[in-house]
């Protein structure tokens, strides 16, 4: 599984470069902070319910939770589901909140 730092992903975000952002977190936790990345909560995914970004299989996906654990098991899982280039941001929004956040 590859990885990918807050710092990383925020850098690539202020350069304007168009990125396929999955949070994985609950809608309660989305809606209270996101960083703008697709809503679907790692249930959905381990129930194999990805329709909704069934054309990201070929794409860059960077997958983001509160910590980096939720996004861990779904990268592994949408790595079993065909998709061929998922990373994991690591520290997740915890991380980007503590470093970006003021």
């Amino acid at each position: 599984m590859k990885t990918t730092t807050v710092e990383q992903v925020k850098a690539r975000l202020d350069a304007g470069e168009q990125l396929y952002l999955l949070d994985v977190r609950e809608p309660n936790e989305h809606s209270e902070f996101n960083i703008g990345g697709i809503l679907l909560p790692l249930g959905k995914i381990q129930n194999k319910q990805v329709d909704d970004i069934e054309d990201w299989k070929n794409k860059e996906v960077l997958i983001y939770c509160r910590s980096g654990n939720r996004s861990g098991q779904a990268c592994l899982i949408l790595e079993q589901l065909g998709f061929v280039n998922v990373s994991n941001v690591v520290g997740g929004m915890l991380d980007w909140q503590g470093k970006f956040v003021k």
